[in-house]
């Protein structure tokens, strides 16, 4: 890819994200040579799974089905209260791991494999097509920010002979502002276009009580390719809510917004697609994957 192209989507994730996450990379460079721990495995595309190490709840067959190569349907009744038991699980490891970021390789891996149980009992035809509503990021198996459009577009721009390059990109950033906190992580969708909120709470310094907070707020709309895949486009991104003096009235009043779509379109001649693959949603809970197969659950607001 040309080196315009990595540029570009330098300068876009510093522009848009420097009020919220840049000064805890500057005030403490030494946090970007300390990983965040707990991240937890990516797992196998569930179409490609092995089924070598089946969990014993269930058959091969059932957790893929025949005639459901990426989305599966489980139209059992006997099979509700199993569901419940697993999205119960799922909660409770997510409050203990903090939404999967400090899990343990153990954890990890009953996080991974809940998971997947449940893509496999999906209870809900054209699941795509039902997750209008507002959403909070309840447990991820990758950084909590890659949730965003911002984020998926940056990867998508890249593309698949740079995945390496995004994902050094992405450490790096979840490095550099390790002293910050990422708090409620959301996702509002309604008529064809998704918002995504981020709050965020940075240090001035260590060991300061001082603590700026803002929300990311990035807008994307959103295509239903198939019963369970949609395609993001970037809109735009602002910073609201900050807790800064005169700072706050002024973004929330100018509603200040970063046009990242027209950017793309404009330098590169086209606005990168993201595509999300939702394999489990009900009226509680959402499993969607990336491109990279990275999971993100979902809990209805």
């Amino acid at each position: 890819m040309r080196i315009t192209t990595l540029s570009l989507i330098a300068a876009l994730a510093a522009a848009s994200q420097c009020a919220a996450f840049a000064p805890a990379a500057f005030v403490n460079p030494s946090a970007a040579s300390k990983p965040r721990s707990g991240s937890l495995a990516a797992p196998a595309p569930l179409r490609s799974m092995s089924t070598d190490d089946i969990p014993s709840d269930y058959e091969s067959e059932d957790l893929t089905p025949p005639g459901h190569p990426s989305v599966a349907v489980d139209t059992d009744e006997e099979d509700a209260v199993l569901r419940e038991a697993l999205k119960s699980e799922l909660l409770v490891l997510s409050s203990a791991t903090d939404r999967g970021m400090f899990a343990s390789k153990d954890e990890s891996d009953i996080v991974v494999d809940l998971v997947t149980q449940l893509e496999a009992l999906n209870p809900t035809a054209d699941p795509a097509l039902k997750c209008d509503g507002e959403w909070d990021l309840t447990l991820t198996n990758t950084q909590l920010f890659r949730s965003s459009p911002f984020f998926l577009a940056i990867r998508s721009a890249l593309g698949d002979e740079n995945k390496q390059i995004a994902d050094n990109g992405f450490e790096l950033h979840n490095r550099a502002t390790s002293i910050s906190r990422i708090g409620r992580v959301r996702q509002m969708i309604k008529d064809g276009e998704m918002t995504s909120e981020v709050d965020l709470e940075v240090g001035l310094a260590p060991g300061l009580p001082v603590r700026i907070k803002g929300t990311v707020v990035t807008t994307a709309g959103v295509r239903t390719m198939a019963p369970e895949t949609w395609e993001l486009t970037v809109r735009g991104t602002r910073v609201t809510r900050s807790n800064v003096p005169f700072l706050d009235q002024y973004l929330d009043d100018i509603k200040v917004d970063l046009p990242v779509g027209d950017f793309y379109a404009t330098l590169l001649g086209s606005t990168p697609v993201s595509s999300l693959k939702t394999f489990y949603v009900d009226e509680s809970i959402r499993i969607t994957r990336d491109e990279d197969e990275n999971f993100y659950v979902f809990s209805r607001a």
